[in-house]
């Protein structure tokens, strides 16, 4: 896959309907908005568009509609938050078929420069199976197709892939090409020493990624609760701690496998632990790797986390993808916290690979800090994976 794609400033806008797909799915509460990063992230490629004279037709899904009409996942809110957002108003074509009569009348008054949110594409069931028909139909309403929603670039839908195939243009906004500079430079070609830090909870759902990344990093750092399945694959007691015991097999051969290539792999010397999984529970340290019948890790310890972050100082790149532990209970949050203020603190290039751990960054105060965080929790992880992601792939090669 090509990461040099054409962007929103190689191509003339001026007069032409750009339909641009965003990543507007955002948590609704009681229909007001309590997350709005992800609209906040949007805006400088809408400014652009909209500087250069382009007719902006936005669309996005929210949710799991299905394929069907449910009011409360109306994208109703998002326009009239980025009216507020951007000053200017933001046109909602209210049509449940998306692209019905109604969008298509709201689209045929536009002038150049004025922008018009379609309705929630997973409205239609065809959306998600990237069927041709609605594919045509949203690709009627433009003549250039600009997608800048790296959150659903692994999924093949109409909106992300199926409209390129009807349009002569398909390039990327500026949250795409963002993604693609930091994360496709820190996994392609990375300044060296390369550190990649894993936590989470499981290891099944980085298994590609551990196997991809013992490929390219120099330094491999293991937290969070799948640190327990490699642990007890080392011979180590782990009492009640999280483990997929079907994977203690795999982590022993990905414990070989950096062995093999020379990969510096870390996993946690002590540990943090309870008796309970619960924001009140007493939290002890471990004397060494070792836990107790009747406790479960928790958290990263001490030692540990002096260890990773100085492993985090002397790096040139690093990456940084699922936290070191229950980082939402403030007993167990220290090990995330020294993770995140030594990557705030290094002169590297710092990528945090979306979900968990760019939401720690934000809630911790250390998202200013970092080089890049990346829009999208699935999407960066298949992108770590060394996947192909589709809708990178159907946008035109510089």
């Amino acid at each position: 896959m090509s990461l040099n794609k054409n962007t929103i400033e190689d191509i003339e806008l001026k007069g032409k309907k750009a339909l641009v797909r965003c990543d507007f799915n955002v948590p609704l509460k009681d229909g007001k908005i309590t997350d709005e990063n992800r609209l906040i992230g949007a805006i400088p490629t809408i400014k652009y568009l909209m500087g250069k004279g382009a007719k902006v037709i936005l669309c996005s899904h929210m949710g799991k509609p299905k394929g069907e009409v449910k009011p409360e996942l109306s994208l109703a809110p998002v326009a009239k938050r980025l009216s507020e957002l951007l000053g200017k108003e933001v046109v909602f074509a209210a049509d449940d078929n998306v692209v019905g009569e109604k969008a298509k009348a709201s689209v045929e008054k536009m002038k150049d420069g004025d922008i018009l949110l379609l309705e929630n594409t997973r409205f239609r069931k065809e959306e998600t199976k990237n069927e041709e028909n609605f594919s045509k139909e949203l690709a009627s309403l433009a003549d250039i197709f600009v997608n800048d929603a790296f959150g659903t670039a692994h999924r093949a839908h109409c909106s992300t892939v199926g409209v390129t195939e009807f349009l002569p243009v398909s390039v990327c906004g500026y949250l795409i090409q963002k993604e693609l500079k930091f994360l496709g430079e820190a996994v392609e070609n990375p300044v060296r020493p390369f550190v990649a830090i894993l936590g989470g909870a499981k290891v099944s759902d980085k298994i590609n990624v551990i196997n991809n990344l013992l490929e390219k990093v120099d330094t491999l750092i293991i937290g969070g609760g799948m640190s327990y399945t490699f642990l007890k694959s080392q011979g180590f007691t782990i009492g009640n701690s999280l483990v997929e015991e079907d994977k203690v097999e795999y982590a022993k051969e990905m414990i070989e496998k950096a062995k093999a290539k020379g990969v510096k792999l870390l996993l946690p010397i002590d540990n943090v632990v309870a008796d309970k999984f619960a924001a009140d529970a007493n939290p002890i340290i471990t004397e060494n790797q070792n836990i107790k019948e009747g406790y479960m890790g928790l958290d990263i310890g001490p030692k540990t986390a002096t260890i990773y972050a100085e492993e985090v100082k002397k790096a040139k790149t690093v990456i940084w993808n699922g936290p070191m532990g229950v980082f939402e209970f403030d007993n167990f949050a220290s090990g995330t916290i020294e993770v995140a203020k030594a990557m705030a603190e290094s002169e590297a290039t710092t990528v945090i690979g979306g979900g968990d751990s760019a939401a720690a960054v934000n809630q911790l105060g250390f998202g200013e800090e970092m080089t890049h965080i990346s829009t999208g929790g699935g999407a960066s992880l298949e992108f770590l994976e060394g996947i192909e992601l589709p809708g990178i792939a159907a946008l035109n090669d510089k």
